[in-house]
């Protein structure tokens, strides 16, 4: 196994705070660093979407998106619709929780109440490929888990995508502050000094050494950083009551705010901290579950407050096409802001995969087929603008994919979940 790794790193120091730096040219100049390093960003909704607007036709910037997808209009050629992909491990309880436990691992479940799942992608990259990193992988959700038992499966299946090991889903960070906190502060409980206050001298002695160009990103990326430390600590005071989201008690001591009341800044904030930890190679593997399969959210930022995301999920409504565009408006969100960092002459878009999944194509359980879309050419090393359909193939299983994924992160493994083989025309 071979790991491309990322020598450059240079930090700003205060009190119990680090903060990475973002790839900037005359820092490399001279450097042993050869270019900026691939990132990895799963994000999950649950349930699956509407029957007949999930599609894309064509290619290119001529590409034709179905209603759910016209949210990545953007991004045409720069996407990978994936067709006919399935899991067959997840078809034997055929259920929401049975679906969701091994989306990204393929492996088989254990039912009974018992946990058993498998390693999934993220974290074998997070153990591989992200292991130079402060963090090797964020791991963020907007949802609690759920610990009950439905129909002899655990619902932690339905609460988790990323698992560690096959007993060992990976902890979700709802807080925002709590998962700004692990980029930036050496230990999450010093003081309640500003990240950018506690390393400001730093930063002014640093300045004059670099050049125009690299100081003007340097005073863009230290005003992002505290645009989102201010609007964290205005998340918990303000924006619509969602009624019935869960608040569970944090993984730290920290903070007071808690979870954002209204869920699309809850979302927002939660991209923009993937942003942070890819812009400074603070992180190089994320996930973002925006909701839980068998959900419970509402959503009335849309005026959809009647009734929660799964019950909704069983029609094909009006209501439920607009929360299925909500939900893709994240991908879009974070995919443009990736794309408006500019590194070494790409922006950090072009230099990694961002993989949209669900455990189910639509509401109706159908897991033969599962929505997959990716944005993101991943340093050249993806054919984006197209639509690969698998649909009656004999190898479309979903770990054929992950395979031929980590080739391009340099992670060459034999076997990964059921699969043996790379994704044919991948």
């Amino acid at each position: 196994m071979t790991i491309n790794r990322h020598d450059r790193r240079t930090f700003l120091k205060g009190a119990g705070v680090t903060v990475a730096l973002p790839y900037l040219a005359s820092l490399a100049t001279g450097s042993t660093e050869s270019a900026p390093p691939k990132r990895f960003a799963v994000l999950f909704s649950g349930n699956g979407f509407h029957s007949r607007e999930w599609w894309a036709k064509g290619e290119g910037k001529g590409m034709s998106l179905g209603k759910v997808l016209e949210p990545l209009d953007p991004f045409k050629d720069r996407l990978v619709l994936v067709n006919g992909l399935y899991n067959a491990e997840a078809l034997k309880g055929n259920i929401h929780s049975s679906q969701t436990g091994n989306l990204l691992s393929g492996a088989p479940l254990a039912s009974g109440g018992e946990i058993r799942s498998g390693t999934s992608i993220d974290q074998v990259l997070a153990q591989t490929y992200g292991a130079p990193c402060k963090v090797p992988s964020l791991v963020l959700g907007c949802e609690a888990a759920n610990p009950s038992v439905h129909k002899n499966y655990s619902m932690l299946y339905s609460s988790h995508i990323s698992w560690t090991s096959p007993t060992t889903p990976t902890p979700l960070e709802l807080y925002p502050s709590l998962a700004f906190d692990r980029l930036f502060k050496d230990d999450a409980g010093k003081g309640d000094k500003g990240v950018l206050d506690a390393v400001m001298d730093d930063a002014k002695a640093f300045r004059p050494r670099l050049a125009t160009g690299d100081a003007r990103k340097l005073d863009e990326y230290l005003d992002s950083v505290r645009e989102v430390e201010r609007r964290i600590e205005n998340a918990g005071k303000r924006g619509e009551l969602q009624g019935k989201r869960p608040d569970p008690k944090p993984s730290a001591p920290r903070p007071a705010d808690g979870i954002p009341q209204n869920i699309a800044e809850h979302m927002r904030l939660m991209c923009d901290i993937v942003v942070l930890g890819f812009q400074t190679d603070t992180t190089r593997v994320a996930s973002l579950k925006l909701n839980n399969d068998h959900s419970s959210l509402r959503f009335p930022n849309l005026g959809v407050d009647y009734m929660i995301h799964h019950l909704l999920s069983h029609s094909d409504s009006a209501d439920w096409l607009k929360v299925n565009r909500f939900f893709l408006e994240q991908m879009a969100y974070l995919a443009g802001k990736l794309d408006a960092i500019k590194e070494n002459g790409q922006s950090i878009l072009d230099n990694s995969t961002l993989l949209y999944c669900s455990s189910m194509l639509t509401g109706g359980h159908e897991a033969t087929r599962l929505p997959v879309v990716m944005v993101g050419g991943l340093g050249g090393t993806i054919r984006t603008g197209r639509v690969l359909d698998y649909n009656g193939k004999p190898e479309r299983k979903m770990c054929n994919l992950f395979l031929s994924l980590m080739d391009r992160y340099g992670v060459k493994l034999s076997e990964f979940g059921d699969a043996k083989n790379r994704l044919e025309g991948f």
